[in-house]
This record gives C-alpha cells, sequence and structure tokens, in this order.
C-alpha cells in the first residue's frame, strides 16, 4: 500500500486565514460555552460568523481522518484553501447561528486511507481508477482523488447533541504527478476541467452512498457535497471549490455551481487577470507607499479571492529584515493608517508582518469595519 501522509490535527488560525476564505476578526466579545451534565460543552462564539465547537470531557473533539490524502499534493496552501472553503460552503446551508460545528466523527483515518487509493483486487473500496500497468500520460489512469474531509454539523436539545448535518470536501488533481520508477523522475499531465467534473460527480455519487450506510448517520441527516478542484504544485495560491450538492437521500440530484478563483498580487509579468486590474492598482499603490516608509524589506504580496467575480477577500504578506522592536512597532502603526486608504474598502483584509523569526505582527479588518485591529508580537 502506498503511504499516506497525515496532516496535523490542527492548524493555527493564522494558517487559516491565509487562504482567503475565512478572514473574520476575533476581536468582538464571546459567548460563555456551554455545559451539560453529560460533559459536552461549546466554545462559545468569537463572531456570529463563526460555529461554536464541541468538547466532550473537556477534550476537543478532533477527526482521525483529517488531512488524510495520497502522495499527489507538494503545495501546502490547498490544505489552508480546501478548510476554510469547506466552511464557507457549510455555511451556506448550516447556519452558525443554529448548528454547532463538530470535526468529523464518522468517517475513520482508515477508511479515508482506503478510499482515496486506486481500487484493486487488495482494496476493493478504493475511489480511484486501478493501476492499469501503464506508464505513458496517454495511456496511464490518471489519480483523479486527492483527499476526503468531513464537517459534522449538531444542534442542541437540552443536554443532548444530535446530528443535523454533514459536509464532506472531495479534493480532485488538477494534475496527475507520477514517476515511472521508484524514485525516479517526477512527469506530469494535465487533467481537464470536464474530465475532473465527470469523475468528482462519479465519486460524489458513490460517497453520498457510503456515508449514508454508516453508522450513525442515518437517512434523514442532510449531507452536503463540495468538489474542489486542487492548485498545481507550483501555483503560488491554493485551489477552490467549483460545484456542491444538497442530498436528502441516496442519490445526488443536482449541483449548484460555486465561481470561484484566487490570484495572487503583483500578478506574474505584470499582466493582471481580467476583472482585477483596479485591485492590483490599488495594491500596487499601497505596497509603494509601504516600501518607501520602509525600504528594508524583503516582499509584499496579496492574495485575492474572488466569488462572482467581486473581490471577497485579500490576504497581504509583508516580509522584513527587521529586528527592532520599536521598528515593527512603528510600522504596524504605519500600515494601520495606510491600508485603509489604498487597499480595497468593504471586503476582509488580513495583513501579516514576517521575517525569518516568524510572524513579527498581525492586522485584520473584517468586511463591516473601517479600521485594522492590530497585534504586535512580543510587545507587552
Amino acid at each position: 500500500m502506498k503511504k499516506f501522509r497525515i496532516v496535523a490535527a490542527l492548524l493555527s488560525t493564522m494558517m487559516l486565514l491565509a487562504a482567503c476564505g475565512n478572514l473574520d476578526s476575533t476581536s468582538s466579545s464571546s459567548t460563555t460555552p456551554t455545559t451539560s451534565k453529560k460533559k459536552v460543552q461549546t466554545t462559545g462564539q468569537t463572531n456570529s460568523n463563526n460555529y461554536q465547537g464541541v468538547i466532550k470531557n473537556g477534550h476537543y473533539l478532533t477527526s482521525a481522518a483529517r488531512g488524510v490524502t495520497n502522495d499527489q499534493d507538494n503545495n501546502t496552501m490547498n490544505l489552508k484553501s480546501f478548510e476554510s472553503g469547506l466552511l464557507n460552503v457549510s455555511k451556506k446551508e448550516f447556519k452558525p447561528s443554529k448548528y454547532i460545528f463538530q470535526e468529523g466523527q464518522y468517517l475513520s483515518t482508515s477508511t479515508v486511507q482506503k478510499w482515496v487509493e486506486r481500487k484493486s483486487n487488495d482494496n476493493p473500496t478504493g475511489l480511484n481508477p486501478v493501476d492499469n500497468g501503464q506508464k505513458d500520460a496517454n495511456k496511464r489512469n490518471p489519480l483523479y482523488l486527492q483527499t476526503i474531509e468531513e464537517q459534522d454539523y449538531m444542534t442542541q436539545d437540552g443536554d443532548n447533541l444530535s446530528l443535523s448535518g454533514m459536509t464532506i470536501g472531495i479534493g480532485l488533481n488538477s494534475v496527475d504527478y507520477y514517476t515511472k520508477e521508484k524514485y525516479g523522475a517526477q512527469y506530469s499531465t494535465n487533467i481537464s476541467d470536464e474530465q475532473m467534473t465527470t469523475q468528482g460527480r462519479a465519486i460524489a455519487a458513490e460517497v453520498l452512498k457510503r456515508v449514508r450506510a454508516t453508522k450513525g448517520v442515518g437517512k434523514d441527516v442532510p449531507i452536503v457535497i463540495a468538489l474542489y478542484k486542487q492548485a498545481s504544485d507550483d501555483s503560488l495560491v491554493g485551489g477552490t471549490f467549483f460545484s456542491y450538492s444538497v442530498n436528502d437521500g441516496n442519490n445526488i440530484s443536482s449541483w449548484q455551481n460555486i465561481n470561484q478563483r484566487n490570484v495572487v498580487f503583483p500578478s506574474a509579468g505584470g499582466s493582471s487577470t481580467s476583472g482585477t486590474s483596479n485591485d492590483e492598482s490599488n495594491f500596487e499603490n499601497f505596497k509603494t507607499q509601504v516600501q518607501n516608509f520602509f525600504p528594508n524589506l524583503s516582499g509584499v504580496t496579496a492574495q485575492a479571492q474572488y466569488q462572482d467575480d467581486n473581490l471577497a477577500g485579500m490576504n497581504v504578506t509583508i516580509t522584513t529584515q527587521f529586528y527592532s522592536q520599536t521598528e515593527i512597532i512603528s510600522f504596524t502603526q504605519y500600515l494601520a493608517q495606510v491600508a485603509p486608504k489604498y487597499l480595497p474598502s468593504g471586503v476582509p483584509i488580513d495583513i501579516t508582518v514576517q521575517s525569518t523569526d516568524g510572524v513579527q505582527s498581525f492586522l485584520s479588518r473584517d468586511s463591516g469595519q473601517t479600521k485594522f485591529s492590530t497585534h504586535v508580537f512580543g510587545s507587552y
């Protein structure tokens, strides 16, 4: 059996923000955690747009199968975009005001490992096509399925939490990477959007039947299936979700399109993607102001996400060569002044200031705010 990589169970909030899919400020007041006699608690909320989480016997419920992939993906941005994007898809159907979030508890590690592998005599449940023994790009069966992740959505009735919704994210490869011999040179084959969609829907139909038959899920729980296009290994941004389906039974009846794309500013070669020129121009003006004020910067870049061709969020990364605490404080204060003037308004924006020593400061503004909240690390 191929080796599988299981990504660590918890990513920091900062890493999740980098995906531009969950850019909420956490500066608002939090609610009090809810405790039941059965030692089940909820975390409370720091923001009305975020879910409460589940704590059982004093421990956060983690998912054993989270982050299980085959060995294809070497772009760390994919996992961040996948998880934050899946959460946003879930919010379309399971509102944070009504539902409590629980990490997937029904699909085990071994189950998901088998599903994301190729189908074979030893692994009849594999959802990737059988290995036909071919080594050439035009003849071999590609690996379409990269990862599967489960999210559970609970409702509370007195002391009891019950499963009232579930979201399954299916990550699909846009590029098939392979070697012709062990430890040999890597080859790649592009997978067309049409081919990826066809294969993804077929996989989703089978996953829905299997999840529906899983003990504890039941026949009446709404299950959302969302399809995600993995970015290639050389991409500077993660992938995006492109389709989802809401299902009350065993069969998928229809799909809803998701029009998302991620871009990087400044764009390669200075050529903006259609519909992003004004946003990139504003960013370039911001970058100029920042570099003029503090010339010893290693880089100023941004990742922006567009939803239905409208800017949905931006994540700015500034890499510095600073070592002085007073410099970082002054620089962060300056950023809080110039960012509202030059960066787009009306969308959530995060700014991370970092060096080789780690994150030095962080600025954040939610979509309904005009000012940035700031934090300088190591400042007391």
